[in-house]
Order: structure tokens, then C-alpha cells, then sequence
């Protein structure tokens, strides 16, 4: 692991999304009417991206164990896409841009999860980071 210990702590936001792509108008009409088997799609899907965030350092052997102060996870249901936006902040030495990225993967992972007793065709495709603010350096992606 890295040592850190020469970094000064200071506030470090990341937002990551992720694009989970739905075959079938049949499985938004589900999504949206409620009549997902597996129960609430973005709910629970929402509760395993925090998880996902929280146990980012117990997956991956190089990222430190961070005190996650902020995470906010947000959906957009367009079309056939769902994008998913998930934001951490800290106020620590090292970025949380892993655990935001973690966070969006884990979040589109349940969604494939849940929905494909529906859907065969789902597919999750791109994991990106769109923002990170603190530290060194930013990079702002939008």
C-alpha cells in the first residue's frame, strides 16, 4: 500500500457513473410500475452501492480503508438506459475516486441481478470516472 502519511488531509469529492442498457420497453414498464419480482430495483440497488463504497479497501488490496463522510447515488431512467451517478466525499489524505467507481459497479451489478429474471438482454457498459476534486490534481469530465 502507499504510504500516505505526508499528505495533508483535505476535502475530496469523486462522482463516477455507470450504464446499465435494458433490452425490452416490457422491463421500464416493470421498473416503473413496480412489478420487479425481486422488489424495488433502485432501492435496493441503492443500498448495495453504499455497501459496495464502504468495502471498497476489503476488495481492493491497495486502496486505504477512508472514512466515507458523504455518498449520494442517483439514477436517470431514459430510454432504455439507466445511468447511474454516484458521489463520495471525505475529508481525508487519498482520493475516493475507487470508491466511487466501485460504488457505480456494484450498483449496476444488482441491477443486472434483479432484473434479469425479465430481461436477457441487459447489458452494464460504461464504468468511468466523471469528476474528482482535491488533492493534487482535478479532473472535471462532466
Amino acid at each position: 500500500m502507499v504510504d500516505i502519511t505526508h499528505k495533508e488531509v483535505t476535502l475530496r469529492i469523486a462522482t463516477a457513473e455507470a450504464t446499465v442498457v435494458l433490452s425490452s420497453q416490457d422491463t421500464v414498464m416493470a421498473i416503473r410500475e413496480g412489478r420487479v419480482p425481486k422488489g424495488d430495483v433502485f432501492e435496493m440497488s441503492k443500498a448495495a452501492g453504499l455497501l459496495g463504497v464502504k468495502k471498497t479497501p476489503d476488495l481492493l488490496p491497495d486502496c486505504h480503508p477512508i472514512p466515507i463522510e458523504g455518498t449520494q447515488i442517483e439514477y436517470d431512467l431514459s430510454g432504455l438506459e439507466i445511468r447511474i451517478r454516484v458521489t463520495v466525499r471525505t475529508h481525508y489524505k487519498t482520493g475516493v475516486e475507487v470508491e466511487a467507481m466501485h460504488g457505480a459497479s456494484v450498483v449496476a451489478l444488482n441491477l443486472y441481478d434483479m432484473l434479469k429474471p425479465l430481461d436477457k438482454g441487459i447489458e452494464i457498459r460504461l464504468i468511468r470516472l466523471l469528476e474528482k476534486r482535491g488533492g493534487k490534481s482535478d479532473i472535471l469530465r462532466g
